[in-house]
């Protein structure tokens, strides 16, 4: 599904971002500051990746891709690639079933898995939080 931004001369800034985003800004704000409280520094790096997908948000830990945030109108979807240790640690976890199931049945790359996850309420944020901290830990 593609971005809410797709001009590729505009580069999302923060009341732009907020207002496609309505309600759910709040969720990115908490889910952005949450995840520096307990990993430290983090780098956002916007990129435009096509006129198909648009402006997506690179979130990285040090060096390391955390994952991939894209804005929509009212929510954002978080995009996570899991290697073979963390699908296993996912599969074993405490997260919704039906994330699992979208996880083991993504084919796989080089890289690993994809798992996107949409993010509309605090329940969605508390799943990619779960996420987030397998990823990091593998």
């Amino acid at each position: 599904m593609t971005s809410f931004f797709m001009d590729k001369s505009v580069k999302p800034e923060k009341e732009s971002l907020a207002r496609a985003l309505g309600k759910t800004a709040k969720l990115w704000d908490r889910l952005r500051s949450d995840l520096e409280d307990e990993y430290g520094e983090l780098v956002e790096d916007w990129k435009f990746y096509s006129q198909k997908s648009g402006w997506t948000m690179k979130l990285l830990r040090k060096k390391r891709n955390l994952f991939f945030m894209t804005p929509h109108k009212g929510y954002f979807r978080v995009t996570f690639v899991f290697g073979d240790k963390a699908v296993f640690e996912v599969e074993k976890s405490d997260i919704p079933g039906d994330l699992i199931k979208a996880l083991l049945s993504a084919k796989k790359y080089a890289e690993g898995r994809g798992l996107t996850v949409g993010v509309k309420n605090s329940k969605d944020r508390q799943s990619v939080r779960k996420l987030v901290d397998i990823k990091a830990r593998n």
